[in-house]
């Protein structure tokens, strides 16, 4: 995550390993932090805690673990279960088929629930102290959810890695209060199953999406990945707010409010 904004102001981060990788929360402000912020920090770790108790895929004795052993049910498990659930279908109508938590044959919202727990804690705990501190921000394995007091003059910019040159950014992204979150394949490989074949999606190297909410921004550039490179029709009902895809071989296409334009590389002849 990279920042830029009031020079005043100061950072603070705190950073906790939790669903298996780095979750950063940042909180800028030019006071020193109260007891008030420290205690709605703890508790958005604590809840993105919980969250991976029920919902892991790597914890025998999560509720998705026990489901996919047949030794819970749906109306069994934990509540949170059946709204991620209903989420998931909705998301998969809306997307045409190209996002499915059940594409296995049992339930694994692995590719929602990371943005969905990260918005409704951040918004739960960390939105609220939006009156004591000037910008608050959660970092969850690049995928952030980002708040700025209307007072403030403090701008979140967003590094986009560049994923054919690792360490360095392909662009950034200014924010004030919104979500960015990239899916691809240039950090674990090609991880994400397309549902409509069940073999690895190929073709985008890294999808990066911006929208007001965080589930809905990963949901998009997961989205973005199965439907590949060539196929941008779920851009304009994704109703995201702005976003950058970046095929294998190179090929960088933006959109804003809908409309995508192609960018060219440095040194292409137009004729």
């Amino acid at each position: 995550m990279i920042a830029t904004g009031c020079a005043a102001l100061t950072r603070s981060v705190r950073v906790e390993e939790i669903m298996g990788m780095p979750i950063s929360i940042h909180v800028l402000t030019a006071a020193v932090r109260d007891g008030d912020t420290e205690r709605a920090v703890e508790a958005c770790f604590a809840e993105l805690r919980d969250i991976d108790r029920v919902f892991s895929t790597y914890r025998t004795d999560s509720d998705i673990s026990r489901m996919a052993r047949g030794e819970l049910a749906l109306r069994d498990a934990e509540p949170r279960v059946a709204d991620v659930e209903a989420a998931c279908r909705a998301a998969a109508i809306e997307t045409g088929g190209l996002f499915s938590a059940t594409w296995n044959g049992t339930f694994d919202p692995t590719g929602f629930v990371k943005g969905w727990a990260v918005e409704n804690a951040a918004r739960r705990h960390l939105e609220p102290i939006l009156g004591a501190v000037d910008a608050v921000g959660i970092n969850a394995g690049g995928d952030m959810q980002l708040f700025t007091a209307e007072r403030s003059e403090w701008v979140w910019n967003v590094g986009i890695a560049d994923p054919r040159h690792p360490g360095q950014v392909i662009a950034t992204l200014p924010v004030r209060t919104g979500a960015v979150a990239t899916s691809g394949s240039a950090e674990r490989g090609a991880h994400i199953v397309d549902p409509r074949t069940g073999s690895p999606a190929h073709g985008v190297r890294s999808a990066t999406v911006v929208d007001t909410s965080l589930a809905r921004a990963d949901l998009w550039a997961t989205t973005a990945v199965i439907a590949g490179f060539e196929d941008r029709t779920w851009i304009p009902r994704s109703g995201t707010r702005t976003g950058i895809l970046i095929a294998d071989d190179g090929r960088v296409t933006r959109w804003l409010d809908g409309t995508s334009v192609d960018v060219v590389p440095q040194g292409t002849l137009l004729g």
